[in-house]
């Protein structure tokens, strides 16, 4: 008789990892998505901040982009939707994160905690 008990060890392992982690703090320019994810070379900067604050009004993606190049999705934190309303208050500025990192199919995120 054949025992389920690796396979769900292995589960339950996965389920454990799988899950969200405390971060470092994340130092990066509040990015607006939409514009990034198609047009990455001119959705940076001081130049494209009116664009990517209409964009954060308009309910659009926002997330952070590292100092080195990794993009994140910015969450709300349920708990503390202040926090994320800060962070993408300073769209198109750089600022410092807080907050647990989460990720599902590839796509890494943030749910935030706090903005510096």
């Amino acid at each position: 008789m054949r025992t389920k008990f690796p396979t769900t060890a292995a589960v339950l392992l996965i389920g454990v990892f799988a899950g969200p982690v405390a971060a470092e703090p994340l130092t990066g320019e509040v990015i607006d998505l939409s514009c990034y994810l198609s047009h990455p070379h001119t959705s940076l900067g001081a130049s494209h901040r009116k664009c990517a604050e209409t964009c954060a009004k308009k309910g659009l993606p926002m997330g952070i982009l590292t100092e080195e190049g990794k993009a994140y999705v910015l969450l709300e934190d349920h708990a503390n939707p202040k926090a994320y309303a800060d962070a993408i208050g300073n769209a198109a500025k750089t600022v410092t994160v807080q907050g647990k990192l989460v990720s599902e199919g590839g796509l890494p995120g943030v749910v935030v905690e706090g903005v510096d």
